[in-house]
C-alpha cells in the first residue's frame, strides 16, 4: 500500500457578518463528516475571536509531534487547531493583518494534519486578510456561506459569495441558520428572522442551497458546553439537518473536485 497522503479537500466556512452561527455550522458539519467515517480536520482561522475551543470543550495546549510539527488536538473524531489553544483564556488578540496571515499559513503548513479527507476552516466574518491569505495559500475545494434569513445578513453573505467567485473558488453551498423557531410547549413555528431568504438567494445567484438550521436553545447550549448537538442528540431533528447538509456537501465536493481523492462517505 502506498504511504502517500491523500489530498485534503479544504472547505472554507465563511459569513459576511458576525453572529450568524458560522462556527456552530462548521463544528457540526465537521463532526457529522467524522461520524460517517471520514478523516476530518477543523482549523480555527477566526484569529481575533476563536470560539472552537469552547464549542469543542477543549482547554489543553498542543504538543510538538515527532516530526517537529504541531500536533493538533483531537476530539469527537476530529483533528483540531486554534489560536485559542495557544493564547491564554480570554486574552485579547490584538494583531495586525500580516501576523494573522502568518498564523493561517502556519496552521496550514506546520500542523501535522496527517491523512485527511476534509479540512474545515472556520473563517472570521467578512472578506479581509484572512480570507485572501487562505485562498492564496491553499487550493480550496470550495466555500460554504452561512447566513441568517434577514435581508441585511443575506446582503453581507452575497459579498462573501462574490469574493469567492473573484478568486475562482467554487461555492459549495449556502446555509440558512436560525431559520425558524418551534415552540417547545405549543409546537407553533415562528419565523423570527424571516424565512426562506437563503434559498431564494441561492436560486438567484445559482449556488447550491444546503439547508435550514432552526433556532433552538439546545444547539446553543451544546456549543456553550462543548458538546455539539450532533453528539449530544444524534437522533434529533437538528442532527438530521446537519446530516443531510453534510451529505449534500460531500456530493458537491465530489462534483467540483473530481480529480481529488477522498474517502467516500456513506450516509
Amino acid at each position: 500500500m502506498s504511504d502517500q497522503k491523500a489530498e485534503k479537500n479544504i472547505i472554507a466556512v465563511s459569513s459576511g457578518k458576525g453572529g450568524v452561527g458560522k462556527t456552530t455550522v462548521s463544528v457540526n458539519l465537521a463532526v457529522t463528516m467524522a461520524q460517517q467515517g471520514a478523516k476530518v480536520g477543523l482549523m480555527d482561522a477566526d484569529i481575533y475571536g476563536p470560539n472552537i475551543p469552547m464549542m469543542m470543550g477543549i482547554n489543553d495546549k498542543p504538543r510538538q509531534a515527532a516530526n517537529g510539527k504541531i500536533a493538533p488536538l483531537e476530539k469527537y473524531g476530529l483533528k483540531i487547531i486554534s489560536i485559542g489553544f495557544l493564547a491564554g483564556e480570554n486574552a485579547p488578540l490584538i494583531w495586525r493583518g500580516p501576523i494573522v496571515s502568518k498564523i493561517i499559513q502556519q496552521f496550514l503548513s506546520d500542523v501535522d494534519w496527517g491523512d485527511l479527507d476534509y479540512l474545515f476552516v472556520d473563517m472570521p466574518p467578512g472578506t479581509g486578510d484572512a480570507q485572501l491569505t487562505l485562498t492564496q495559500a491553499a487550493a480550496l475545494a470550495g466555500g460554504v456561506i452561512v447566513s441568517t434569513p434577514q435581508d441585511v445578513a443575506l446582503g453581507d453573505a452575497m459579498r462573501g459569495v462574490r469574493m469567492f467567485e473573484q478568486v475562482k473558488v467554487p461555492i459549495l453551498g449556502l446555509v440558512e441558520n436560525m431559520s425558524y423557531y418551534v415552540c417547545t410547549k405549543c409546537g407553533e413555528r415562528a419565523e423570527i428572522f424571516d424565512h426562506g431568504g437563503g434559498r431564494h438567494a441561492a436560486e438567484k445567484y445559482n449556488i447550491p442551497f444546503l439547508g435550514e438550521v432552526p433556532l433552538d436553545t439546545r444547539i446553543r447550549v451544546g456549543g456553550d458546553k462543548g458538546v455539539p448537538i450532533v453528539v449530544a442528540e444524534p437522533d434529533s431533528v437538528f442532527a438530521r439537518v446537519f446530516h443531510d447538509m453534510a451529505k449534500q456537501l460531500a456530493a458537491n465536493i465530489s462534483m467540483y473536485n473530481v480529480p481529488q481523492k477522498f474517502t467516500k462517505v456513506v450516509f
